[in-house]
Formats: C-alpha cells, structure tokens, sequence
C-alpha cells in the first residue's frame, strides 16, 4: 500500500524515525536509525505491517534491504519484528552470503534467532538465491568436529559465524576454522 515516502526527519528514537511528509508524521521502524539525520530531507522504502490489533510501516535504506526483510517474513516462524531486529545487526549481503553458504553460526548471532529458526531460514531460502536447497548441518557437522579438538562452544561458534564461503565443502569450512583459530 505504501511503497515509499520522502519528507524531513522530525524525531530519532532507538527503533524507530518519524518522517514529516507534508505536514503528517510518519512513524517507521528501520533497521538502522542511526543512520537517518535530524532535520534532513529522506527518501525511504516501506512496509505496511497489519495485524489483528495493530499496523505500522516497517522502512528501509535501499530495495536490497527491503528484499531481505520480505524474503525473512516469508520464512516459517519470522515475523516482521523479528525480521528487522535480525537486520538491524547485519547487512543484506552478509545475510544472503551466510544463507548461500549454509552458516546457521552466523544466522544465530542474530537478535531472535536461534538453531531451529536459523536451519529453517537456509532450508527456505537458500533455494531463493541459488536454486538448490540449504543444508543448515554442514555447519553443525565442523561444529561437532571442532568439538572433538578440544575448541571449546564459544570459540567454535564465533569462528564459525564469520566464514560465509557459497558451495563450500566440509573440509575447506574445517580448514579455514582452525587456520582461524589458530590465530587467536
């Protein structure tokens, strides 16, 4: 219903801006409002969310993000809030890399998202971005192997989340890990 709006920042708040559009203030959640400045002419995407007992517009920087924000709704057990607390902690790229490369570590980093919904965002949309389904335990079987090095959750998981490498095989995710922890 509402595909974009243009108009001055009048209010910042920690989720949210209010862009005045021709006397009418609009409120909109954005992922980034840090990014917005006071006072200044802005052009935004949007989003009209509408529930049973509630409706608010959701916007965004550029069409990438709202992409992504869709494409996560459009995953089984990811709502609107959760879908742009998630993005308000990564990039559109970064997301789609860690979907296009099976990384439920990185996924999990996420605010709300934890295994189960991580597995089920690369099981629906790694087919969207690659056209073959997502395996969200290849990187639970480097996990697992990790494990039994003796690397202990904490280090494996943040290692983890920051290898996003498309069509990676096991070994090479397992190479680059203990390069990776080595270093530390």
């Amino acid at each position: 219903m509402y595909y974009s709006l243009k108009g001055k920042i009048i209010h910042k708040d920690k989720q949210f801006i209010v862009i005045d559009v021709n006397g009418v203030g609009y409120q909109v959640i954005v992922s980034h409002p840090d990014e917005f400045i006071l006072n200044e002419e802005t052009f935004v995407y949007t989003y009209l969310v509408v529930r049973e007992d509630e409706q608010y517009l959701v916007g965004f920087n550029n069409l990438l993000e709202k992409q992504a924000f869709l494409s996560l709704i459009n995953v089984k057990g990811i709502g609107p809030k959760l879908a742009i607390n998630a993005l308000s902690m990564t990039t559109p790229d970064m997301l789609m890399k860690a979907i296009a490369s099976n990384n439920v570590a990185y996924l999990k980093r996420l605010p709300g998202i934890g295994q189960k919904a991580a597995s089920q965002i690369i099981l629906d949309l790694k087919g969207q971005l690659t056209g073959e389904k997502g395996n969200p335990e290849q990187y639970e079987d480097v996990k697992q192997a990790l494990k039994q090095l003796g690397f202990k959750n904490t280090q494996i998981e943040n290692v983890l989340a920051q290898i996003n490498i498309e069509n990676a095989t096991n070994e090479e995710i397992l190479a680059l890990a203990l390069k990776n922890l080595r270093k530390k």
